[in-house]
């Protein structure tokens, strides 16, 4: 009976796919979601070039589509697989060991949540029958590449340290090259600088859990992954999702010493995210990408910064304190729900740290992206993603003019590197 056994009889979706037993010294499992990607293959070279890290390695490619997807596309995962047993017979001392599936995608709602689902879910299976609750489930898309210390990186940092549960990987996308029209390039470097000032827009606001979430960046070990519930069945955002159920059971981290390339192409599979955001600009020709406004960002700031107060304050003081809020917090949040939450709060924690921590397992991520969409209908215009990216910079003494959206990308990076 492994450490997984009743996980996996309750909340898997399939029975076991891979019929090859797990070598003992397996400590690493990538799992790949594959739809219409017959170029699978530059990812698998990417990987193979990698240095070959102190465990072994394995390579789980979940080839799916949905339901309504279009014939091209159902024979293009079937030159998938072919191309994937090719590479492997071109490919025999390769370091890890390569599987490859068309998934059984009768179940409704078929997408890139139940695609990772399935490649976790099987992982986990893979550790469970070596007893290996340690081992790292690694995330990637088909389009991706990595970096050459990618395999070294998460067995360093993550692995070895028992103390870490899980992390987000560092990410960078192309901004140049041959593979995409010019449009698309200068598209990926607009979203990508939303990313990256989203990011030091929640680390300036006081947040304490900021995090990219990214699903071709994250690793997470097979014991957590279970007790967070596991992927979820998401069609778009199963990333942030399931990044915010990790995060609160402790020992999540920024992985920094290694990188992601995820492919800057445009997509239309899902509604949202990198792929989405790129068709849409390309299609609109657009040469702006609205983001939010620093202000946001200031007034959470304002608001966090009284989170020892809210601990030392009486009910009746509590008062005092939520007219001293912010215009928009004000308005997001109904008065009495609030004070009674604090309240609530409050009586169930013992120290000013576990009031923080349970402050901010309510005032979440979920809560942060419903109050930062809420002000911008009623309080903040959006701007352009250069022009809030620079004024977040000025406010926090940075002295950077420009507005150039690649010279900021590659700040906001080095920021995030360093």
């Amino acid at each position: 009976m492994g450490f997984a056994s009743t996980w996996l009889e309750e909340r898997a979706l399939f029975p076991e796919i891979i019929q090859e037993p797990t070598d003992k010294q397996t400590g690493i499992i990538v799992v790949v979601p594959s739809y219409n990607e017959t170029g699978i293959c530059k990812l698998l070279d990417s990987l193979a070039l990698c240095d070959e890290p102190e465990c072994k390695v394995e390579v789980i490619i979940v080839v799916n589509a949905p339901s309504d997807a279009s014939s091209e596309s159902i024979e293009n995962n079937k030159l998938t697989i072919l191309n994937v047993e090719g590479w492997k017979k071109e490919n025999k001392t390769c370091f890890f060991r390569l599987f490859a599936f068309i998934a059984d995608t009768s179940l409704a709602g078929w997408g890139v949540g139940l695609a990772r689902k399935t490649g976790m879910d099987e992982a986990v299976r893979r550790f469970n029958s070596i007893n290996y609750p340690e081992g790292i489930i690694l995330n990637l898309d088909a389009d991706c590449l990595v970096e050459d210390n990618y395999f070294t990186s998460v067995f360093n940092e993550l692995l070895k340290r028992k103390d870490r549960k899980a992390c987000s990987i560092y990410f960078e996308h192309s901004f140049s090259g041959d593979d995409f029209p010019e449009e698309i390039y200068k598209s990926i470097v607009l979203y990508e600088l939303h990313l990256r000032f989203y990011y030091q827009g929640l680390a300036y606001s006081g947040f304490p859990y900021v995090f990219h979430t990214v699903g071709s960046a994250i690793a997470v070990k097979a014991l957590p992954y279970i007790k967070a519930g596991g992927m979820n069945r998401k069609q778009a955002g199963e990333d942030f999702y399931f990044i915010q159920k990790l995060v609160p059971a402790g020992g999540f981290f920024s992985l920094n010493t290694t990188t992601v390339y995820p492919s800057p192409r445009a997509s239309f599979r899902v509604p949202f995210g990198t792929g989405a955001s790129i068709e849409k600009l390309t299609k609109e020709k657009s040469t702006t990408l609205f983001t939010y406004n620093f202000l946001a960002f200031n007034d959470l700031r304002l608001f966090f910064a009284m989170t020892d107060d809210y601990y030392n304050s009486s009910p009746e003081e509590l008062y005092r304190w939520y007219k001293l809020m912010p215009e928009g917090l004000r308005s997001f949040s109904d008065e009495k729900e609030w004070i009674n939450k604090i309240v609530e709060i409050k009586n169930n924690t013992s120290d000013i740290l576990s009031f923080k921590k349970r402050f901010f397992g309510w005032f979440n991520m979920f809560k942060i992206v419903k109050y930062l969409n809420y002000v911008h209908q009623i309080y903040f215009e959006k701007k352009p993603v250069e022009i809030s990216a620079l004024e977040l910079l000025e406010n926090t003494g940075t002295d950077f003019r420009s507005k150039d959206p690649l010279k900021l990308l590659l700040y906001y990076r080095s920021l995030e590197k360093s």
